[in-house]
């Protein structure tokens, strides 16, 4: 019908003539409570805030000469974050003549993953970026 006929029906029913989808050939319009409309909407979006998940980086840090307890706790501490769906960072801080190996840093940090390998996986490899030592750890989706 012609948006003139829509809109004296609209205005007899006490109602609002909106316009749905205006690049359908031809545009699509309702006749509703526009005021109703617009707070189901805004409910609806409140609703879908609550039920996101934010995912939040949480940080372990090691060191080139960490022992195999602090390891695996550290690890504990990591599986925790990741089954939680919060991404890890994993760094480590190269003091004085460590700097000049880091590749046992290297090795430190692919130690530590084979010990969460179950709860996260790689986004990000360990990197060498001045003193530091970084990698990323992603939560597995759950199936």
């Amino acid at each position: 019908m012609s948006s003139k006929e829509a809109l004296e029906i609209a205005l007899e029913k006490d109602l609002d003539l909106v316009l749905m989808s205006p690049n359908a050939d031809p545009p699509v319009c309702k006749i509703i409570n526009y005021g109703k409309f617009k707070f189901e909407q805004a409910k609806k979006l409140k609703e879908q805030r609550k039920a996101q998940k934010t995912i939040e980086i949480k940080e372990v840090q090691l060191s080139m000469t960490i022992e195999k307890h602090d390891i695996e706790v550290k690890a504990k501490h990591a599986q925790r974050f990741l089954s939680d769906g919060d991404k890890v960072k994993v760094s480590i801080r190269m003091k004085g003549r460590q700097q000049a190996r880091p590749d046992l840093g290297i090795e430190v940090m692919n130690s530590f993953y084979e010990i969460v390998k179950d709860f996260g996986t790689i986004e990000k490899a360990p990197e060498v970026v001045g003193r530091n030592i970084f990698m990323f750890l992603a939560p597995i989706k759950a199936k």
